[in-house]
């Protein structure tokens, strides 16, 4: 027999391994580490600990969500931080006609700045990274012109039930965004929308002859994100009891990618991994906290998060290769 076909087995048997790492990889690595953090520090299972990760991981997985959308389209939204900020500057505005209100109004500036994005990716082909790069740095310079450069306290009652109550032990914030994690899911595999979404991402020039909305659905995704940004922006206030736009959402949109990238969503386009973003913002999350009760410096926790990252990248791209 030839070498080639001595070979064939081991081949097959390393894709195979491939394959499952890339669709498992983040949900095992979640289990792993849940057990080594349990064993390191038995605290750590306390219903104490675990609300506190569920109240900080939240507004992660809601501006993930997006983003993953947004990737799955072969995009990238870099706004979704000032996103935040601006909702945590527009909320204290109009918190004194009731909280619904405000947060309508935050969900109402995100939908916008959202189109803007998209507007500026879908009709005047600016590339993704660069559209909302400048409208990262436009919105929260709108958004400190609005708040100033002090945090402005926010004592209403239904805003900060927002983001302290519970129920059945669930932070309230963590049983929307596992609301919105659900409603994700069914957008992209249960809906029109969501295969055109896919099939965009997969091949942009194929949809266009194939009669696809490209431009629309561009838009939309921008605007997802943006709402989800936004809303996640009235969260943190709420649950922060103010609006401090000059430190709210920074780097948001980085903890947002890494997110998707490690739940295993090519930045390539072309699918979307929206259990898998949830896994990897609770795993991101995990990591930080289970360094940060260790006394680990920030310096090798960051260092720790970008190995992550780029071992995450190098798994996906033979996924994402078409």
């Amino acid at each position: 027999m030839t070498p080639t076909t001595w070979a064939g087995p081991d081949l097959l048997d390393r894709a195979r391994l491939t394959r499952l790492l890339q669709a498992y990889g983040v949900y095992a690595a979640l289990v792993v580490l849940f057990v080594v953090a349990a064993v390191l520090d038995s605290s750590f299972l306390s219903a104490g600990n675990v609300r506190i990760q569920l109240f900080q991981v939240a507004p992660t997985l809601m501006v993930a969500l997006g983003m993953a959308l947004v990737i799955g389209t072969e995009g990238v939204d870099l706004s979704v931080g000032a996103m935040i900020a601006l909702a945590a500057s527009v909320v204290p505005l109009y918190v004194g006609y009731g909280a619904p209100l405000a947060v309508l109004v935050a969900l109402v500036f995100g939908a916008v700045s959202g189109a803007v994005g998209g507007t500026m990716v879908a009709f005047a082909r600016i590339q993704p990274i660069v559209a909302t790069l400048s409208l990262m740095i436009g919105l929260r310079g709108v958004a400190e012109l609005i708040n100033g450069n002090s945090a402005k306290p926010v004592m209403n009652s239904g805003l900060l039930s927002l983001g302290s109550d519970g129920f059945a032990g669930v932070p309230l914030m963590a049983w929307i965004a596992g609301v919105c994690a659900v409603l994700t899911a069914l957008l992209v595999r249960r809906t029109t929308f969501g295969r055109q979404l896919v099939a965009i991402g997969d091949n942009r020039q194929a949809s266009k002859l194939a009669g696809l909305p490209v431009r629309r659905v561009l838009v939309t995704v921008y605007v997802l994100s943006g709402v989800l940004a936004a809303f996640a922006g009235a969260m943190i206030v709420g649950h922060g009891a103010e609006a401090d736009p000059a430190h709210q959402g920074l780097n948001m949109e980085l903890n947002a990618i890494t997110a998707v990238v490690v739940g295993g969503t090519p930045l390539t386009g072309g699918r979307v991994r929206v259990l898998g973003t949830v896994a990897g913002a609770l795993f991101m999350q995990l990591i930080t906290a289970v360094l940060t009760q260790h006394n680990v410096h920030t310096s090798y926790t960051q260092l720790v998060e970008a190995a992550i990252i780029c071992f995450a990248v190098y798994a996906s791209q033979e996924r994402g290769t078409r």
